[in-house]
């Protein structure tokens, strides 16, 4: 038995409404939208094919959903062919169709893309963040994706510049909307890694502030410790000075006088106790 061609898959899927795996699609009018819309991107890239599977969104809810499958090659270019799935939500055409990269470890997703994730693959281009229905399609989308690549490849980080884009007048005004968020994202990049350094090199200067704090701290707490001890110094020095100063009064300097004119001993110039005498005396004998 000949396995079924693709509108009879999808149309079979879209009718079983009453197995367990019956699709969340519930208005029939939906439901003649999606045949058109997948049937015109199969005629368009027959790389893809239909089928089913269960989706689990990030809020956990898990729905059934149609998915289209396959490559898209990009023209003039040596890099591998770009696995696809898209899958159409269960409110489509009103939202938009969630796009995936295929994830592989041969072919990862550089880390940069504008438009794809590299953990989970999931795309995002302009067309899909600002869908409205009608006039977007799947067809449309995934010519734009074409597009898209052909100038940023996933698992490439060249850059490419297409000749046909090379002129301005030549541009759509999707395309130049999806140039320049493209352009805008690799400056962001580009700004968030000189930020960063800029901000490493900060942080290693406020370490370096601090440690010079740390060091003038501990020399200011030295010399204010010795500044108390020079302090105390002079206050000695300045009672030294005072007992000395009160001596000369006392005595008026005569002593110092006899010893200049040589009338007395030189010890007979300053008073001793006793005690001090006899020492004197005795050491001189």
């Amino acid at each position: 038995m000949a396995p079924p061609s693709p509108k009879e898959f999808i149309e079979a899927a879209l009718v079983a409404a009453t197995t367990p795996y019956a699709l969340s699609y519930t208005d029939s009018k939906q439901k003649w939208v999606i045949l058109r819309h997948l049937l015109s991107l199969l005629q368009e890239f027959p790389g893809f094919k239909p089928s089913t599977g269960r989706f689990m969104h990030n809020d956990g809810t898990e729905v059934n959903l149609l998915r289209a499958t396959g490559c898209v090659h990009v023209a003039n270019s040596t890099t591998p062919t770009i696995p696809l799935v898209i899958w159409l939500h269960e409110n489509y055409p009103q939202k938009a169709p969630l796009v995936f990269v295929s994830l592989h470890p041969t072919t990862p997703i550089h880390r940069h893309h504008p438009f794809v994730d590299n953990t989970t693959g999931a795309t995002s281009p302009p067309y899909i963040l600002t869908w409205k229905y009608p006039p977007c399609n799947l067809s449309e989308l995934l010519r734009n994706l074409v597009q898209l690549f052909s100038i940023d490849h996933p698992f490439s980080y060249t850059l490419t510049t297409p000749a046909c884009l090379t002129h301005p007048w030549l541009v759509s005004p999707k395309e130049a909307l999806d140039r320049l968020v493209g352009m805008l994202h690799y400056d962001m990049v580009a700004l968030r890694a000189s930020t960063s350094d800029e901000i490493e090199k900060l942080s290693l200067l406020q370490e370096e502030l601090k440690r010079r704090d740390r060091f003038i701290t501990s020399m200011v707490a030295e010399l204010g410790e010795e500044r108390m001890r020079l302090e105390e110094r002079v206050k000695n020095w300045a009672e030294e000075t005072d007992r000395v100063e009160n001596w000369l009064r006392v005595n008026d300097g005569r002593s110092i006088m006899d010893l200049n004119a040589r009338d007395v001993e030189i010890e007979d110039a300053f008073e001793m106790d006793e005690t001090s005498r006899a020492r004197l005396e005795s050491s001189a004998a």
